[in-house]
């Protein structure tokens, strides 16, 4: 009996936990957009794109993604994310001038407050409005 218990709660679990995660390119929702845009205001290094891909799981937006096109441009690698209620931004680029960055813009009170690591020069740096308000080298 308590291995027929078992495997219906396993069972069940693993139904429970089970989510269909789908991605759609499509334009970026108005709530979207404005945080980019304030973003953009202050870390022009953060690109204002209308473009996104959301990923939904059972038809809730789980993570958005902006897509570039790296050809041309001094990054190897360039990638953006806003996270779900559309006030943080999540940011992650490799270029041969300023090395492996990354970090994110988190709107608090309507101010833009940046959290930025770079492992070439090995500091942490945060920013509030567009001005380094902390600068740490490790």
């Amino acid at each position: 009996m308590k291995k027929y218990i078992l495997l219906l709660a396993i069972l069940f679990t693993t139904i429970t936990f089970a989510q269909t995660v789908t991605s759609k390119k499509e334009d970026a929702s108005v709530e979207q957009y404005e945080l980019l845009k304030k973003v953009n205001q202050y870390y022009p290094d953060i690109t204002l794109s209308k473009s996104v891909t959301n990923f939904y799981a059972d038809g809730n937006i789980i993570d958005t993604q902006q897509d570039f096109d790296l050809r041309g441009t001094k990054f190897s690698s360039y990638k953006i994310g806003i996270e779900p209620g559309s006030k943080k931004v999540v940011f992650d680029y490799v270029s041969t001038e300023a090395g492996h960055v990354y970090g994110d813009v988190t709107i608090f009170n309507g101010n833009a407050l940046r959290t930025t690591f770079s492992e070439k020069t090995n500091q942490i740096e945060v920013s509030l409005n567009g001005k380094s308000v902390y600068l740490k080298k490790l």
